[in-house]
């Protein structure tokens, strides 16, 4: 089992606190070790922080803008290299991220469009949708939407991005990768009820493994643990692809019947485990960063109604979705209500996070060319 991600939250009372920044990497960077001499492969630290919109709001568009970029050099100098700064919340505001994800590379962020508490917001969502398609048009492949999200329902300190974002003290969570353990669970078994049980079990050891460490962190320096995301992070790693491993439980492909039942139980192993939890908490199915995924994606055996459908018992939303690159604004705000709408109805955090693909029709494939993601045919959006 692979630790994900360390993510260490700060706020930020002005684009001057860069003191919180080297604290939070410092902080980071020891956290890793401690990991790593328990025999843990630590893949990144992150930093997030609270709303940009609190500590950028009293500047104009072009200071907001090299503000951010000044965050971003002082990440560079410190060689971090996954910084984001949290959330948008008003359409103003929202309207400027494409220029923020134009002028900076490792600049991660959000935007809100609804909550349980008020419902969906629809001109956040409506301003969220052009903030797609024209980070798509200005980035070479689409690939500046993989730095970007619209949320609905999410609190903070999920330590995954581009959704996270921080409340309150500095404090940190951790993001784990657990496909190894669900595939190890569910070669053992060819039914989903004894596949339950046995990873119930698995988790139990390996969890409380990693919280007894994070806790003894927290004690030593004296920063709040806000606990494990259990969340199903992807895996470019074929043998560990979620998607095999579902198959392996399947009388088909990821996609075809019985794919919704497994989709809740996971979710609901993954919700139910005895350790501190935050953030989603469930299951995760990005399209391009998941090697399994990607292929039965080709194969066409599930499309975006099927990925919304899974969101209803999954714990993420629609991640990494590749879609025609002439898609209509209108279409994007849909897809984005349709998702804000599960998430509120259902009381669930999901997200968005769709990549629109310059020049190219669905059934074409995505030339990426990134380390983070692997190339797909594009779906239709009907």
């Amino acid at each position: 089992m692979k630790i994900r991600t360390i993510t260490t939250g700060i706020s930020l009372p002005s684009p001057k606190a860069t003191d919180k920044i080297k604290q939070a990497h410092e902080f980071n960077q020891q956290a890793k070790s401690i990991f790593e001499q328990q025999g843990y492969a630590v893949q990144t630290t992150r930093i997030t922080t609270n709303s940009w919109e609190e500590y950028l709001s009293d500047f104009s568009k072009i200071e907001i803008i090299n503000k951010i970029q000044n965050l971003e050099q002082i990440c560079q100098n410190l060689d971090i290299n996954f910084f984001n700064i949290g959330h948008a919340s008003t359409p103003e505001a929202i309207a400027l991220i494409p220029d923020i994800n134009k002028h900076t590379s490792i600049i991660y962020c959000s935007s809100q469009i609804g909550d349980q508490q008020t419902g969906i917001n629809w001109k956040n969502a409506w301003e969220s949708a052009k903030s797609i398609q024209r980070i798509a048009q200005e980035t070479e492949n689409g690939y500046g939407n993989f730095r970007y999200c619209a949320w609905a329902n999410c609190q903070p300190d999920i330590p995954f991005f581009p959704t996270s974002y921080h409340c309150g003290e500095i404090s940190f969570a951790i993001g784990l990768e657990l496909g190894e353990l669900v595939t190890q669970a569910f070669t053992q078994t060819d039914n989903i009820q004894d596949a339950e049980q046995k990873l119930q079990s698995i988790l139990a050891v390996e969890l409380e493994i990693i919280a007894k460490i994070a806790t003894e962190i927290s004690s030593k320096f004296i920063i709040n643990y806000h606990g494990i995301d259990t969340s199903l992070a992807p895996s470019l790693d074929k043998k560990n692809s979620i998607t095999f491993a579902y198959e392996q439980l399947m009388n088909g492909k990821f996609g075809h019947p019985g794919t919704l039942a497994i989709s809740g139980m996971l979710t609901r192993v993954l919700k139910n485990v005895s350790v501190k939890t935050c953030g989603y908490s469930g299951l995760m199915l990005p399209v391009c960063e998941d090697v399994g995924l990607a292929t039965r994606a080709n194969e066409k055996t599930y499309n975006l109604t099927n990925l919304l459908l899974y969101s209803a018992v999954c714990g993420c939303g629609l991640d990494t979705v590749p879609i025609p690159g002439d898609i209509t604004i209108d279409k994007i705000a849909g897809i984005l209500i349709d998702l804000a709408t599960l998430a509120i109805k259902l009381n669930k955090p999901l997200s968005a996070r769709l990549f629109p693909i310059p020049d190219k029709k669905a059934g074409e494939m995505t030339t990426f060319n990134s380390p983070y993601l692997v190339d797909c045919q594009i779906f239709a959006v009907d």
